[in-house]
Order: C-alpha cells, then sequence, then structure tokens
C-alpha cells in the first residue's frame, strides 16, 4: 500500500538524507534525534516524537565496520607498499580515522534508517491475533 503525501507537505522540508546528516526529527524537522554521540534521544524535545517507538537495531553497526574495516585495511596496505612508513604511523592516522568514520557514519545511517521507517509508517509485523504461548516466552 502506497501512501501519496501532498507536494505541499514535504515543500521547505530536508530530505532524508539532509535531515539523517544534521539528526533532524521526522515529524517537526528540529535538531533533537539524539541525545549522545550516536544514541537516539527518547522523545524529541521540540514536537514531543516518541523515538522510542523506532526499531533501527543494529544492522547499521555491523555493516559500517565491515565496510569501513575493508577501506581502511585497503588504505594502510597502498600505505605500506606505497611508502613503507614506521608502525606508529599507522596507528596514529588510521585508529582516529577508523573511530571517527564509524561513529560519524554510525550516527547519519541510524538516523537516515529512522528517518525512513517514519515517512513508511513502518511498524512491527505483528498483529492482534498473534500470541505466543506462554510455556514458550523467555523466562
Amino acid at each position: 500500500m502506497t501512501v501519496s503525501v501532498p507536494p505541499d507537505a514535504t515543500k521547505g522540508q530536508p530530505g532524508t538524507a539532509a535531515a539523517a546528516l544534521f539528526g533532524c526529527c521526522p515529524r517537526c524537522h528540529g535538531r533533537t534525534l539524539f541525545a549522545g554521540v550516536a544514541k537516539f534521544a527518547d522523545r524529541c524535545r521540540v514536537c514531543g516524537l516518541d523515538f522510542t517507538q523506532f526499531n533501527v537495531g543494529d544492522g547499521p553497526a555491523a555493516f559500517l565496520t565491515l565496510i569501513i574495516g575493508a577501506l581502511v585495511t585497503g588504505f594502510a596496505l597502498w600505505l605500506e607498499l606505497a611508502v613503507g612508513p614506521p608502525f606508529w604511523v599507522h596507528v596514529i592516522l588510521w585508529v582516529p580515522f577508523t573511530t571517527a568514520a564509524v561513529l560519524g557514519g554510525l550516527r547519519a545511517c541510524k538516523a537516515w534508517l529512522l528517518q525512513a521507517e517514519y515517512r513508511r509508517s513502518a511498524r512491527e509485523a505483528v498483529t492482534e491475533d498473534w500470541t505466543v504461548d506462554p510455556q514458550d516466552r523467555p523466562e
């Protein structure tokens, strides 16, 4: 089911990518999405949207770590073969770069996924007749 959005509803609002980069609330577009470096706030301080209802999960962390790790490994090997710097140069160069890239990318990807969930009204796939047998519930 596709929901049509009137053109006036999105006029003047940042796109998904811009909203993700700046940590904007998907409803009011205030910069209130994060309470920490990569931790969502519980609610928007401007409009009160509950961010805990969205399930972004750990997918962005796993993919970003693997992708950035592969890129950093490739660049480090290239630098080693091209220039051959001492080990401490690699440490001083790649540790802060990797940390900044993962944290910055994680923040942007988590915000982008939350924006996408909000715009598409994505929710858990649970129906009213869905129940768990009491003996199968975790203790």
